[in-house]
């Protein structure tokens, strides 16, 4: 891995992973896993290229930073996003003491397996070309907290996030100490980005589920536009171990009279979400039928596509992002938009394609097969589960056509591993398993012996520590020469990849 830029001379600076492990051994009060990341973003920042300011990194202030840290703080002490009690009824005593101000504009509600913070970013981007004001929640976030809550196409800023929870805060104890358990940390951040949407206050909520749709957070908002996202096997020891079941609990978002825009589904999965759309009187366009992708074609740094809409066809849209399931993203996010507008109901014309052209271009989704080095590349992806992997396996193919790549791959201890490095088996010349910091993490060794039978022991090298194991995978990339073409894609977890980010410079 190359630490320097090339004009310096390496031998009088001091070895950057030495400087990490000190500034580690430095932070004694402070979070050990926070410490890692953040020694990671300091002596490591010369290797990714200018930062991405669609993330935001830690205040530069010293004051508000430590601010920031004492509500993250706080709300580390409540239940985490993996502990659940199915029900509505904490959020919802929440909403009502706040004086549901979820209730103050109109929302476009997402849920669906993989694709959702993507197809979000871009609903989100298309409604502020048609300069509306949005307010964007979606989860889990890849490097900061307060890219949860999104005003204007923009994270929050941490001054107003702060404001925002202190502000609810006297109203969260007070449910607290009514229910029979406190509220958690999704149900607080939900909690918060609701009232900040109202305080904005928002032309219009575009509203990412945290798992399933029946019993989510955010589940307490009436979505005129409820969006369904491919549908796959996911969570499956909380939403059900077949395609139907899982839908059952994601048609839970779709309300009385609303429209339902719906990406395309395994056969039992669309007969429930059809079944429930009837139940409630809702109109439901189908990608495929009502809406799709016409054609695509791979363009540089992304793919120019043409999209049918509800309205009509969108043609030559350039879409920076990669792979054939950005472009059935997009599609299903211009036919929300279409529908938030009530186009294909109230209105036959289609919208003004500069703006949606304009829109498109501008859309970024970090982690999402993002580059952030090149020479040799190295691209993040936050693949977690076998579908998502398989789309990122076809797409890296096609947009990258690299002669060698090598994954990076640290996982959840509670995802289907396996499935995922089956995906990526065929595309991976050798895998480095490593673990990322979270206390979800599969142990490295216990990773590695799953890729060992998928893979083959000699295609399978296991660095505990992710620095170290970027630098494996850079190292073996770079055996292919300068000009040969090799790549690296770090992938398995959105906490990996928000890791790497760090590491690699970019936040």
């Amino acid at each position: 891995m190359s630490e320097l830029p090339p004009d310096h001379n390496a031998d009088d600076q001091p070895d950057p992973l030495t400087a990490f492990d000190e500034i580690i051994a430095e932070e004694t009060d402070r979070d050990p896993d926070l410490a890692v990341i953040e020694a990671g973003s300091r002596t490591l920042r010369t290797q990714g290229g200018p930062p991405d300011a669609d993330i935001p990194a830690r205040p530069a202030d010293p004051e508000v930073d430590k601010a920031l840290r004492e509500v993250e703080t706080e709300l580390a002490t409540r239940w985490g996003e993996t502990k659940l009690e199915p029900s509505v009824s904490r959020i919802a005593a929440l909403m009502d003491v706040l004086g549901e101000p979820q209730r103050s504009y109109p929302s476009i509600h997402i849920t669906g397996t993989n694709g959702k913070t993507s197809t979000a970013r871009m609903i989100e981007a298309l409604l502020g070309a048609f300069e509306l004001r949005t307010g964007r929640y979606t989860s889990p976030h890849v490097q900061s907290i307060t890219e949860r809550i999104s005003l204007d196409g923009a994270p929050i800023a941490p001054e107003r996030f702060i404001e925002t929870y202190q502000d609810i805060k006297p109203y969260v104890e007070m449910v607290d100490a009514a229910q029979e358990y406190r509220l958690s940390f999704f149900e607080v951040l939900t909690g918060m980005a609701y009232a900040a949407f109202a305080d904005a206050p928002v032309d219009v909520g575009v509203v990412e589920v945290g798992m399933g749709g029946s019993w989510d957070a955010t589940n307490v908002i009436d979505g005129d536009v409820a969006v369904v996202t491919p549908i796959d096997l996911d969570h499956t020891d909380r939403l059900g171990s077949t395609h139907a079941e899982i839908a059952t609990e994601k048609a839970g978002i779709i309300k009385q009279g609303a429209t339902v825009i719906m990406a395309q589904q395994p056969v039992d999965a669309a007969q429930v979400l059809l079944k429930k759309a009837v139940e409630v009187d809702a109109t439901v366009a189908r990608e495929g039928l009502e809406f799709g992708v016409v054609e695509r074609q791979v363009a540089v740094g992304g793919q120019l596509v043409t999209l049918r809409g509800l309205g009509g066809e969108y043609p030559e849209v350039y879409l920076p992002l990669h792979g054939a399931h950005q472009a059935h993203n997009a599609a299903v996010a211009l036919a929300a938009v279409e529908a938030f507008f009530g186009v294909g109901a109230q209105r036959a014309d289609a919208l003004d394609l500069d703006t949606v052209r304009k829109a498109f271009a501008a859309v970024a989704s970090p982690g999402r097969l993002e580059v952030v080095r090149r020479s040799p590349t190295v691209v993040l992806d936050a693949a977690h589960n076998p579908a998502g992997a398989r789309a990122a396996a076809e797409a890296i193919g096609e947009a990258f056509q690299f002669s060698r790549l090598v994954g990076v791959v640290g996982a959840s201890g509670d995802k289907n591993v396996r499935g995922l490095l089956e995906a990526f088996e065929p595309v991976f010349a050798e895998v480095v398993i490593t673990q990322n910091s979270s206390h979800r993490a599969m142990d490295a060794d216990e990773l590695a012996g799953i890729a060992v039978e998928v893979f083959g022991e000699e295609r399978v090298q296991v660095e505990p520590r992710l620095p170290d194991a970027l630098e494996a995978a850079i190292t073996l990339a770079e055996e292919e020469g300068e000009f040969a073409g090799g790549g690296v894609l770090v992938t398995g977890s959105v906490i990996t990849v928000g890791e790497a980010r760090l590491l690699l410079g970019r936040g």
